[in-house]
């Protein structure tokens, strides 16, 4: 079910994020939420301060220090440690880490820290709305060997993409689900066992949508009929 608002979908996003954890406890999980607009440090802090009320070795994880400086500030009694992705690189030095990592949004410039960060720690680790792809090496042998090894590594926990006429959402462990959106509101129009792309959810909006046509048009004439 799609949440009502913002707070609903983080309530939703930490209930999958913790069944996914419980099943892997030490895997690499992703949750996005890809509202236009959001401010998304709040967020973070809300999950950081959930995820640290259950555990004592959640870190919060932000791409640069001026980013964990200003996290810092707006969340000082926050228990979760707070550091750069370098600053964490640095303390794992070649002993490694343990714990949770809640990265917040690393970027395509970020890729080679978070993949060093990653490989040197033992621990699960989740990334809020990464964007670790770049368009500009999507079809290159780069995108290809990431893609088979460090990015194919991630599963989705959970997920909440608005889109022009449609909504995709995924809560572990339930597969991804594709919304269309009507004018009464939106609807439930497929579901996917693997992230679906685009022409896959065309393909699932169109049918459903000649179908409704199909239904509206027996309707009629049925009416007719008994009229």
């Amino acid at each position: 079910m799609l949440p009502a608002d913002l707070r609903s979908a983080e309530a939703q996003l930490l209930a999958a994020l913790q069944a996914a954890l419980a099943a892997e406890p030490a895997g690499r999980w992703t949750v996005e939420l890809r509202f236009e607009g959001l401010r998304l440090l709040p967020v973070a802090l809300r999950l950081a301060a959930a995820l640290a009320s259950e555990r004592e070795d959640a870190s919060l994880l932000l791409p640069d220090a001026g980013a964990a400086a200003l996290a810092r500030r707006d969340a000082p009694d926050l228990a979760t440690p707070i550091a750069s992705f370098s600053d964490q690189l640095r303390r794992q030095g070649e002993a490694g880490s343990e714990g949770l990592l809640l990265l917040v949004a690393p970027s395509q410039a970020e890729y080679d820290s978070v993949e060093g960060l990653c490989g040197r720690h033992r621990g699960p680790v989740v990334l809020l709305n990464p964007a670790l792809e770049d368009a500009a090496v999507g079809i290159g042998s780069v995108a290809r060997q990431r893609r088979r090894g460090f990015l194919s590594q991630w599963e989705a926990a959970y997920a909440l993409i608005p889109q022009a006429e449609s909504a995709l959402r995924r809560a572990y462990p339930s597969p991804w689900q594709l919304y269309r959106l009507d004018p009464d509101g939106y609807r439930l129009a497929a579901e996917f066992d693997q992230r679906p792309d685009g022409e896959q959810q065309a393909e699932a909006l169109g049918a459903q949508a000649g179908l409704g046509g199909n239904l509206r048009a027996l309707g009629d004439l049925i009416e007719g009929l008994q009229n």
